[in-house]
């Protein structure tokens, strides 16, 4: 790979009866979040890039930056929160790769942009990932029916009124030899739960020239003077990239936090208290390469004309010109896939190699 200032990366992972990410209450209520193709009129779920981002960075196991929870009390002591404010402190890995933004009243506003640039999650073809509806016109339960003895039972009796009395153990003994049923089980409404399945590609592009510098432009400024400060204190060195002056990552963070990103980027799972029903979503292949288009190319799907009926053949294909990196439970999913079981090894150590080799210091 020629030397270049991106770095893109293309996942594909099977997901199995999911849910991801969780819609809001004006498009379909508890149920996983989805859009419309337009081409294919299917609905298709998705896991917002901001999820995904959050994800990656939350497995790096490297020390986070402690976020300030601002609150306020009224004259009726009644609390109210406030914005939440980062301490806009790149000299942490959360701040320096997912970015930040402080506003506050008659000071100038803080913000840093990411340098990961991270796509949602979605299908790899509107006929390869799709919602299903769950248990659809059947009831759900809580039982413990199997332990009657361990667990408590109260029945009442209603009057005309609305007045509820707890029944006699006699009359409650006679009563239940003409009802034939369970009391230890509760039994719920069916709800309509839309459930994910299918092959699904996320897509990151890295731009290296500013994954590890810190601009301190004081006009559209990304550090205040005091961490500028600091940051001068613990090693970082001002140099000159395309966008102005900035602060460069020492060498001995940089090595620490390369690993942690490459082993993120591949084996990142949805850490987000929205995901519900849990699926390995394993990685099926990765595709590495400095040209968007490539990179495209080579995790892609194809409409199949064998049939009346519309569908999709997902594809590998290694003469696109990206780096693939093919795992074991591909072969299950795309006919032809050859996987090996350190694919995903590989791939991460050269998405190390990729980030080590380029010139920071002597950006062009």
């Amino acid at each position: 790979m020629k030397n270049s200032n991106f770095l893109y990366i293309r996942g594909l992972r099977n997901v199995e009866h999911s849910i991801f990410a969780v819609g809001s209450s004006d498009q379909n209520g508890n149920g996983q979040k989805y859009y419309t193709d337009p081409q294919f009129g299917r609905r298709q779920a998705y896991s917002s890039g901001q999820q995904v981002k959050r994800s990656i960075i939350e497995s790096f196991n490297l020390p986070f930056a402690a976020i300030t929870f601002n609150w306020e009390i009224d004259k009726n002591e009644k609390a109210s929160m406030l914005e939440p404010h980062s301490p806009c402190d790149p000299s942490f890995v959360d701040q320096l790769l997912g970015g930040y933004m402080k506003a506050e009243k008659d000071t100038m506003t803080i913000k840093r942009r990411s340098p990961l640039s991270i796509s949602a999650m979605r299908p790899l073809h509107p006929l390869l990932g799709g919602l299903e509806r769950d248990n659809e016109g059947e009831a759900t339960s809580f039982d413990r029916s199997s332990m009657g003895s361990q667990h408590n039972v109260n029945v009442y009796i209603k009057d005309d009124k609305g007045k509820r009395t707890l029944i006699d153990p006699s009359k409650l003994e006679e009563w239940l030899t003409t009802k034939e049923r369970s009391l230890g089980a509760k039994y719920y409404n069916p709800k309509k739960s839309p459930r994910v399945t299918g092959l699904f590609v996320y897509d990151v592009a890295i731009d290296l020239r500013r994954l590890f510098t810190v601009s301190i432009n004081k006009l559209e400024p990304e550090i205040s003077s005091l961490i500028e400060d600091k940051l001068r204190r613990e090693g970082w060195i001002e140099h000159t990239n395309i966008f102005g002056k900035c602060l460069l990552c020492p060498q001995q963070l940089r090595d620490k936090i390369i690993p942690a990103l490459a082993h993120g980027l591949i084996n990142w799972r949805i850490t987000s208290n929205q995901a519900r029903t849990f699926s390995l979503m394993e990685t099926l292949a990765v595709a590495i390469s400095d040209n968007a288009n490539k990179l495209a190319g080579s995790i892609r799907a194809k409409l199949s004309e064998d049939t009346e009926k519309q569908r999709a053949i997902p594809l590998l294909d290694d003469t696109a010109g990206a780096n693939i990196y093919i795992a074991l439970p591909c072969d299950g999913y795309i006919v032809g896939a050859s996987g090996t079981a350190n694919a995903l090894e590989d791939a991460e150590k050269y998405i190390i190699e990729q980030l080590q080799s380029y010139d920071y210091e002597n950006q062009k």
